[in-house]
């Protein structure tokens, strides 16, 4: 018998995405797509769609047994630049939508949780370059701050109560298919949107700040693999570090203007400055590499190309 899946924050940046590629590998029937409202109405028209709120234990335990769900993947957060506007909200949102879904494991009524950490558990007193698996980890953020909670709680329901829960501490997702979702890495999405539409981009981040990236192919190939992986190669479960590109926004320029001459770009640093300050440069993820193989596809180059290319195609057809 397949699996059967619920994501919870389908319509957001990359639970939209995962939404599609999961229908492709298991059918579009056993994955069931939810979210608090039809915000994206690509994915509530795509297959089976829910309304769930992520924080009513109540709306997803009726959820999880009317469609007989074995696996969640938790994808409903505020992230770290609307965090900040909003900090009770996002760690309202954030830590009350975990627990719900380890509750429901706990209780027996699902069988698998992928929950999403993110680079944002670091913070100043953290070695900046390649860094490590197990390090210090002052986040300066509430996001920062509830997934370095969670982890701590994904790993406390695996040793106490045996909850088959799996995380990967993702960088910053750079995609052309959905746009950005409040983050501080988003300037590498709406850089490549600004090309095209309009052929300069201000940047809210200094043209030295170097920053973990990954496209969304690979950010989405990690998850799944992470999740197919047997119990016993997933040997860490707070979360792995998970890494592909490290890149400045002078060598995002840099790229995009091999293939488009004439692009201009202006900096003007803002709050999300302070924020990417507190973030690594670089990332060692060499745990995930060696325990359940993984492996990035995507250069800075291939990025760009994809991301021009595709995207100059979506903006024709919308004009046509």
């Amino acid at each position: 018998m397949s699996e059967k899946i619920l994501i919870i924050g389908a319509c957001g940046q990359i639970g939209s995405e995962l939404t599609f590629k999961l229908r492709e590998e298991y059918g579009a029937k056993n994955v069931v797509a939810s979210d608090i409202s039809y915000s994206n109405l690509e994915v509530a028209n795509s297959g089976n769609f829910e309304i769930v709120d992520a924080q009513d234990y109540a709306s997803m335990k009726t959820c999880v047994e009317k469609h007989q769900i074995d696996t969640v993947y938790m994808m409903a957060a505020m992230l770290s630049a609307t965090g900040e506007k909003y900090p009770m909200k996002a760690w309202d949102l954030n830590m009350s939508s975990l627990f719900n879904v380890l509750n429901l494991a706990r209780a027996k009524f699902i069988k698998k949780v992928f929950w999403p950490s993110s680079i944002a558990v670091f913070g100043k007193t953290t070695p900046v370059d390649y860094t490590p698996q197990y390090t210090i980890m002052e986040p300066s953020t509430v996001y920062g701050i509830t997934k370095q909670v969670g982890e701590r709680w994904c790993e406390y329901y695996f040793n106490k109560y045996g909850v088959d829960v799996r995380s990967v501490r993702y960088p910053g997702i750079i995609s052309w298919k959905t746009l950005p979702g409040g983050g501080t890495t988003d300037y590498a999405v709406d850089i490549y949107h600004k090309a095209i539409t309009e052929g300069a981009f201000e940047c809210f981040l200094k043209p030295d700040t170097k920053l973990p990236m990954m496209f969304m192919d690979d950010a989405i190939k990690a998850t799944i693999d992470l999740m197919q992986a047997p119990p016993e190669a997933v040997k860490i479960r707070s979360s792995y570090n998970l890494a592909a590109i490290s890149v400045t926004p002078e060598e995002m320029v840099k790229s995009i203007k091999k293939l488009r001459p004439d692009f201009k770009i202006s900096y003007k640093p803002d709050y999300r400055q302070e924020i990417a300050d507190t973030w690594p440069n670089s990332i060692n993820d060499s745990y995930a590499r060696q325990d359940w193989k993984w492996k990035h596809e995507f250069s800075l180059e291939a990025i760009t190309k994809e991301m021009l290319k595709q995207l100059e195609k979506k903006y024709k057809n919308e004009k046509a």
